[in-house]
């Protein structure tokens, strides 16, 4: 569970949203100026949640501890689900091990069918990456359990929030703020309507999550009354109703 003032942080942070970011090479030269290379922190992080291709499987490097799902299309007999070793290898039956750090699920998949081809006709592997612990995004605010949780390929926020066991009763999800590190290598907030997301009237409202996002679920004031009412009820149940002398 994040600390009190690492929260603290993450609220201003989002309160702040930088009113702009100077866009600059990675050497760390300032574009031309005649180019008016500034532009709105709010533009950097929709291109960010935009354009996620840093989470995008096909394009994942393997890393040590990602948990990986490993098929046979001819034979099923040799699935496997296998965790990466700090080394960077896996074990497998017949061809023992094999690299897969920085190896991407296809080029992985590749190395594998050659190894098995001596093994098994048309071996057709296939590599799913089903859970990377090295990646965390972070769930905080309004939900049942606040913390850092492992990425799976294309989790979403709206999946992030259920890793975090979902909101609680004060919770107001149509409020919900995605803090990411924009385009701009600048940190900067967008509010999320999860509510509609879930519901599925704007799917968009729902974008995929990148290692070292933080989804934040506020606070709602009307569900604080809800939440009153029924912690004063609850109250009263002990107590013997008031019944009229006769």
């Amino acid at each position: 569970m994040m600390s009190n003032r690492l929260l603290k942080r993450f609220v201003l942070i989002t309160a702040a949203l930088v009113a702009g970011c100077a866009a600059e090479n990675n050497r760390g030269d300032t574009l031309p100026t005649s180019r008016h290379a500034i532009v709105s922190s709010e533009s950097c992080i929709a291109a960010a949640i935009a354009n996620p291709s840093a989470d995008d499987e096909s394009n994942y490097r393997i890393e040590p501890n990602d948990i990986l799902d490993i098929d046979f299309y001819l034979s099923p007999e040799f699935n496997n689900e296998q965790v990466v070793r700090p080394d960077g290898k896996i074990s497998l039956r017949i061809v023992g091990e094999i690299e897969a750090k920085g190896r991407t699920p296809g080029e992985l998949a590749q190395d594998l069918d050659k190894a098995y081809s001596h093994e098994l006709y048309s071996p057709g592997v296939t590599v799913h990456v089903k859970s990377t612990p090295s990646r965390l995004v972070y769930v905080d605010g309004q939900v049942a359990h606040p913390g850092a949780f492992a990425m799976s390929p294309r989790m979403s926020a709206l999946q992030a929030v259920a890793e975090a066991g979902g909101v609680t009763d004060e919770a107001a999800p149509t409020n919900a703020i995605l803090i990411r590190r924009d385009a701009c290598g600048t940190p900067a907030g967008i509010k999320l309507d999860l509510a509609s997301a879930r519901s599925g009237s704007s799917p968009d409202q729902d974008p995929v999550v990148i290692p070292g996002d933080i989804v934040y679920i506020p606070r709602s004031k009307i569900a604080n009354v809800d939440l009153f009412v029924k912690q004063y009820v609850k109250d009263l149940l002990p107590v013997q109703p008031y019944l009229p002398i006769l």
